[in-house]
């Protein structure tokens, strides 16, 4: 079974690049999020990718999202990950690889680089699995939330 839109997005619970437990029932109700799989961390593509979702930070806070980035990686990468971009959201180290299971996304010698959007219902409102096309991640992400947006002020 693979997870698709309109499903019940899965909660999971990480742990965050500062040591502090992130569970997706803390923002249900609240906002939407954007968690967003990749690979690896510092490698060239995952760090565009970061920087793009860093880049847009202001875009995605308007559109009353957080973004979550998903890696194997341990907390202390992470750290080092966050401090050298710059990157104003949070990671999880998943090195049990417990929320990759739950939202079916593989992972290996290379993880799957996947993205979904779950508005503050818990409902996945956008799933985009590429690997090649990390540059889009955040533009696709930005756009169903702007549909979400769309559709509650209609």
């Amino acid at each position: 079974m693979t997870l698709k839109i309109n499903d019940k997005a899965p909660l999971f619970k990480g742990i965050g690049y500062d040591g502090n437990e992130i569970k997706l029932s803390d923002y249900l109700g609240k906002s939407n999020v954007v968690l967003y799989f990749y690979p690896k961390d510092n490698s060239p593509g995952c760090t565009k990718e970061a920087c793009r979702f860093r880049d847009e930070f202001d875009e995605f806070n308007k559109l009353n999202a957080i973004i979550i980035g998903v890696n194997r990686a341990s907390v202390e990468s992470h750290r080092r990950f966050k401090e050298k971009r710059n990157l104003p959201f949070n990671i999880i180290s998943d090195a049990d690889g417990e929320i990759y299971k739950s939202y079916e996304v593989k992972s290996g010698l290379i993880s799957e680089r996947v993205t979904y959007v779950i508005d503050r219902n818990g409902v996945i409102r956008e799933v985009y699995n590429s690997q090649l096309n990390y540059m889009k991640h955040p533009e696709i992400a930005r756009t169903a939330l702007e549909k979400i947006e769309q559709e509650e002020t209609n």
